[in-house]
């Protein structure tokens, strides 16, 4: 699934393209992938404007001028595809297309349909953001804060980090690297995390999600940027997928466990058990 480097990369993508046109028509090819029916879809989301394009958590959040957002969820294939006036778009399965005002279209593909779309007016928006956690590159997200709210909690620190009640846009591709850098066990309760472990983790939350976003995202399988480009995280990875090879840190031996229905990657000598 995407997670915030990706959904920061589409962002990024979309923004220059999309902001400041206007849909001209909807074409819904999926309505299991809608939160809402589809006629009301359509009629909320024609003749609007996108004011701006922003992220929360996982979600690509499109900003329209009557103040609504339209929430993207990519699921685990989710696509969001640019396509300007006179080219071709590369959508092999689309779901939605927004035909845009000057002739260009925003296409959202996915194979699997996993992923979903809503219109949230501005008190759902409010409420809808409010039941995630803090987005870990924000000022506000500070290793205090983290500390605070893991408290006493028993839960493995890995699922912990995968809870977006807890943090937004974390997803087992980078908790996995963070864990790894910051020398923790992922299997570790949360809540027993010291000062020195918890500020540890926090600058290698941040490091690895800035690099991963400057690296435009990682691409294992089916993710790409809104003009179709893959991410270029990929050979950075640490643990996550390297199962059997050797720590690039001490030469230990990647190890996989799985809990939590998700593969966890430590390595075997440097993040200790507890």
């Amino acid at each position: 699934m995407p997670e915030l480097p990706e959904a920061e990369t589409i962002v990024r993508g979309l923004r220059p393209n999309v902001t400041g046109r206007s849909i001209r028509k909807v074409h819904v090819h999926h309505q299991d992938l809608l939160r809402t029916d589809r006629r009301r879809f359509c009629a909320l989301l024609q003749g609007r404007r996108f004011d701006g394009v922003q992220r929360r958590g996982k979600n690509v959040v499109l900003c329209l001028d009557d103040g609504s957002r339209l929430v993207v969820n990519l699921g685990m294939t989710g696509r969001l595809l640019v396509a300007l006036p006179g080219e071709r778009c590369e959508s092999r399965h689309p779901a939605i297309t927004f035909l845009l005002d000057h002739g260009g279209r925003l296409v959202y593909d996915d194979v699997r349909r996993f992923g979903s779309l809503d219109v949230l007016d501005r008190s759902r928006w409010r409420a809808w953001s409010q039941g995630l956690g803090p987005e870990p590159l924000s000022r506000s997200f500070t290793a205090r804060s983290l500390r605070h709210d893991l408290g006493h909690s028993r839960t493995p620190i890995r699922s912990w980090l995968l809870d977006q009640k807890k943090i937004a846009g974390i997803g087992n591709i980078y908790a996995n690297e963070a864990l790894f850098l910051a020398k923790i066990h992922p299997y570790r309760p949360a809540g027993s995390l010291g000062d020195v472990e918890t500020r540890a983790l926090h600058r290698a939350l941040r490091k690895i999600l800035r690099s991963a976003v400057e690296a435009r995202g990682t691409t294992l399988r089916d993710y790409r940027d809104p003009l179709g480009q893959q991410g270029s995280f990929g050979p950075q990875l640490a643990v996550y997928g390297r199962e059997g090879g050797p720590c690039p840190r001490c030469g230990g031996v990647v190890m996989r466990t799985v809990f939590g229905n998700r593969s966890a990657f430590f390595c075997s000598r440097c993040q200790p058990e507890p």
